[in-house]
């Protein structure tokens, strides 16, 4: 990082400078938050996990304008605690208590903040504290493993998504449409570095929604693949091997889920999957697809990835000139394995940091260890994404959106971020494969964003007050 850049988030303001810089802000008047709880219709492996259930933390608020207006906002994310906070020693049900009890906390802190300010400016201001009252629950419930930063702004997602959206349908725009000078007069230079002197969010953040995305369907690492690899049928009417879905959806774009400590498997899981996709793809007619390929950070150090590239590369050309990026391959903790530079693999393939990406601190470090692409995800709050969108165009580097298997109101929230960042025109779906049964009450309203049959989803009708979808 170049000395003397002021990294966000940045001290925080006075009440009346927030007001001063915030003509258009609201004020947070109430804040609710409940849990829906699902199960998957089959695991999903990915980091060497196995993951069969979904708790969402759906969250309304309330808020005011200075003139007195009121507007409610909504928002949903998964939990995704095996994703945010990993463990060798707290259970599933341990990690997701201390996110549930984190979350009320937030709650509380989010209700007190009684601020006229912008969403961003709200974001910025309150995780600090969000991070101290993650160290006080860790403390308080006597945690082995404090709660990972990660984790934090997972939790605290749902309420940074709320409030875009009663912001933005405070003012009748979208809240996309509502980040340049008009609703947010500081510019970017306040929230990264001085790099971003005089420009401001909406140089890097489209107004309106491009019309569609590419869905990327992810190949669990326990998925079938063929006919032959299930040992049990669902028989639930959707389909339940790779072959199966392909047609049925329509797909051209597949995140391919691998292990990172057997090369051999990893190998021959790419080959096999890069045999069965050109086989279907070809009795559809369909010329190009590509693949995206993620390690979820158990990659032991980069040769490992360098090796894999390698044997892919000469086993299956065309396999390998498919790949569209590599995510994740090591360790996330960046600055305590500082050996895991990635130059030479990202000349061969963009690399993406994706549960390294925390603040614009990691994304620069990423970048200084040879990292060229960032994955932008609604489960790290709104507000983050936007800011990451612009520092990652800012310094060039390949920029992607991906979810958390966001189903129902947290999947629009993920397709709304996609359709407004430019350069990301693919999105991934995941929900509509593992847990289904929470997308069904959305299906009827947003056919679009929640059926898919030609590869992709339809996000041009996201461009309402808010986060673009009346729910």
């Amino acid at each position: 990082m170049a000395a003397g850049l002021s990294v966000w988030p940045r001290p925080a303001q006075s009440g009346l400078e927030i007001m001063a810089a915030s003509p258009k802000g609201v004020r947070i008047e109430e804040v609710s938050l409940s849990f829906e709880d699902f199960l998957y219709r089959a695991p999903y492996r990915f980091g060497g996990r196995d993951v069969d259930r979904v708790t969402l933390l759906n969250v309304s608020l309330t808020v005011s304008t200075r003139s007195g207006k009121s507007a409610g906002g909504a928002g949903s994310m998964t939990m995704g605690n095996v994703w945010a906070f990993p463990s060798k020693t707290l259970s599933y049900d341990a990690t997701l208590g201390a996110m549930k009890a984190l979350a009320a906390r937030l709650r509380n802190l989010v209700a007190g903040y009684k601020e006229y300010a912008h969403p961003v400016e709200v974001n910025v201001r309150l995780e600090p504290t969000f991070l101290r009252a993650a160290s006080e629950v860790s403390a308080e419930l006597n945690l082995d493993e404090p709660i990972p930063k990660l984790c934090t702004l997972v939790t605290a997602s749902p309420f940074d998504a709320a409030l875009h959206d009663a912001f933005g349908k405070a003012h009748g725009a979208s809240c996309y449409a509502a980040l340049g000078p008009d609703f947010l007069p500081r510019d970017l230079a306040h929230f990264l570095t001085g790099d971003f002197k005089g420009e401001y969010l909406d140089r890097y953040i489209l107004s309106s929604p491009k019309p569609r995305l590419a869905v990327f369907h992810s190949v669990g690492a326990s998925d079938a693949i063929l006919e032959s690899d299930i040992q049990h049928r669902i028989g639930d009417g959707l389909p339940e091997t790779l072959a199966e879905w392909i047609p049925a959806n329509g797909l051209t774009h597949f995140k391919i889920k691998l292990d990172g400590n057997n090369l051999a498997w990893d190998v021959e899981r790419v080959l096999k999957i890069d045999r069965v996709v050109s086989e279907e793809e070809r009795k559809r007619g369909v010329s190009r697809w590509f693949y995206s390929l993620d390690f979820n950070e158990r990659c032991p150090n980069v040769e490992y990835l360098l090796e894999f590239i390698k044997r892919v590369k000469e086993k299956s050309r065309g396999g390998f000139e498919r790949i569209q990026y590599i995510e994740q391959p090591t360790a996330r903790d960046l600055k305590a394995h500082r050996t895991n530079d990635m130059h030479r693999a990202s000349k061969l393939v963009p690399v993406v940091i994706d549960e390294s990406l925390t603040d614009l601190e990691s994304l620069l470090l990423a970048r200084e260890m040879g990292y060229t692409g960032i994955a932008l995800k609604a489960c790290k709050g709104i507000s983050q994404s936007v800011l990451m969108a612009a520092a990652g165009q800012k310094y060039k580097m390949f920029l992607c959106v991906q979810d958390l298997t966001c189903p129902g109101m947290a999947l629009l929230e993920s397709a709304g971020l996609a359709a407004h960042v430019p350069g990301a025109d693919t999105i991934e779906a995941n929900a509509r494969e593992y847990v289904p049964a929470a997308n069904r009450p959305w299906e009827k309203k947003f056919p679009g964003i929640f059926i898919i049959k030609d590869g992709t989803m339809r996000t041009n009708k996201l461009s309402g007050p808010g986060l673009g979808a009346e729910v």
